[in-house]
């Protein structure tokens, strides 16, 4: 039960199988990354972490679809989203760039670190109160995803990590601040996937496929970079018709 999709009201207390299986899957994934960090295989653990983000956005999906939503999957799923998406994305930015940086560097990651888990524990004491079309804050796979994605990109485009230490530390703290921030962010939640839609909405996602596929590491960052963005651009549009 991914932080994007988790019910309002978990009543039961079971263990389930099936959706708890992708929340596992997403768990070794995000371990999976901290352990090809730990072997300078950056790349690897990059792909993992996107890999994680997947699992975590299907095992809520399939709760509901097989009505098999618990208290236990979603404290799993939180457990397992300070891993993949708090622990994996700190410790694989800081092997590939911020230690060189010394107590600054490790200062930079932990900021992101203690973040995620600030906001998963925001996210988990308001979603009844919250305004379900947004999220307060950045959700944490975006900000994982734009953590990963920078050094994914990095790597393909040749560059080393010593090189650009200042400009991870800077992605990584704007990304752990975004994060516990109040900005909203658009969840997506009010998308309907039973609702019929035109041909052209099919044409056009076959056309986001194609054209992630061409460079996925530049493609994939873009996305999430201006995803990132996206909360200072709906609050100033806030402000403004306040005003």
């Amino acid at each position: 039960m991914d932080e994007y999709n988790k019910p309002m009201n978990l009543r039961r207390r079971g263990i389930y199988l099936l959706p708890n299986l992708f929340t596992t899957g997403a768990l070794f994934a995000g371990f999976y990354a901290i352990v090809q960090a730990m072997n300078g295989r950056f790349e690897h653990a990059a792909v993992a972490i996107f890999i994680a983000m997947v699992l975590d956005g299907l095992d809520g999906r399939v709760a509901r679809m097989t009505h098999t939503q618990s208290e236990f999957g979603a404290e799993y799923d939180s457990l397992s989203d300070m891993v993949s998406f708090g622990v994996a994305p700190s410790l694989v930015v800081y092997e590939w760039a911020l230690k060189s940086l010394g107590k600054w560097g490790w200062f930079a990651a932990f900021i992101y670190c203690v973040a995620t888990a600030l906001r998963l524990a925001r996210f988990n004491t308001n979603m009844d109160v919250v305004d379900k079309r947004y999220f307060q804050g950045l959700p944490s796979p975006a900000a994982a995803a734009l953590v990963a994605g920078f050094v994914w990109v990095m790597l393909d485009s040749g560059f080393d990590g010593e090189s650009l230490r200042w400009y991870a530390a800077v992605l990584t703290v704007f990304a752990g601040l975004n994060m516990v921030s109040n900005l909203p962010f658009y969840s997506f939640k009010t998308i309907n996937m039973r609702k019929s839609v035109p041909f052209l909405v099919i044409f056009l996602i076959a056309l986001f496929f194609v054209l992630i596929s061409s460079d996925p590491p530049i493609v994939l960052f873009g996305l999430f970079l201006c995803y990132s963005l996206s909360g200072f651009a709906l609050w100033a549009m806030r402000q403004r018709a306040r005003s």
